[in-house]
């Protein structure tokens, strides 16, 4: 510690400055979890469409079997990346801690509500309930992007919440339709690929 308390002062002001700038400066971090999980639900998508169209010979089981392991792949996936984003520059800003409790607490209300509807469905012998499953995923989606768009300050993540919740109605809409698919595979692109690239995008930029 330094003999000079005006030296200290300094150097704490210095200090706090830093992390102000840091904080400011620091891109959105969450952009690689978002293309990770566009591509694995979005390739699953595809699959739950051919299997819908009767160009994959899969039901029952194996159709759930194949959700399970995008879900499985896309948690792998997922433990590396946090690892690399805890690791970047920025990650320990408020707006990153912030928008990473939002993203969490997105994927484990996905979860949790799978969780309950497959209870449901086992208990009752209904798998009607499922249908409805792309649509809360959605809403959770709309929800993450609202809080996202709140704390980073970005109306287009305003917006892609906006679109989240409009598709989850889109959804339910069109359940047990082979439109719904397809509208699923679009709001995959829309709200969770094509915006993490963005991000990736930005981050990229930022640190050159």
């Amino acid at each position: 510690m330094s003999q000079d308390p005006v030296a200290d002062i300094q150097g704490d002001i210095a200090y706090m400055k830093s992390l102000a700038a840091e904080g400011r400066d620091a891109p959105v971090l969450v952009g690689p979890i978002l293309v990770a999980a566009g591509l694995w639900f979005g390739a699953a998508t595809v699959g739950q469409w051919l299997i819908a169209l009767g160009m994959i010979p899969l039901t029952g089981w194996g159709v759930m079997w194949m959700w399970v392991g995008a879900g499985i792949g896309f948690a792998a996936l997922l433990y590396v990346l946090i690892r690399r984003i805890d690791a970047a520059a920025g990650s320990r800003t408020k707006d990153n801690t912030a928008i990473g409790a939002a993203w969490s607490a997105c994927g484990y209300t996905i979860f949790g509500m799978w969780l309950v509807l497959m209870a449901f469905c086992f208990s009752t012998g209904n798998w009607s309930p499922m249908a409805l499953m792309p649509s809360i995923v959605m809403i959770a989606y709309g929800a993450a992007w609202f809080i996202a768009g709140q704390v980073a300050g970005r109306g287009w993540m305003l917006l892609t919440g906006l679109v989240s919740f409009l598709g989850a109605a889109a959804l339910a809409w069109f359940a047990f339709t082979h439109w719904t698919y397809a509208i699923y595979l679009v709001l995959m692109v829309l709200v969770a690929l094509a915006p993490g690239l963005h991000l990736m995008k930005l981050a990229a930029r930022t640190r050159h």
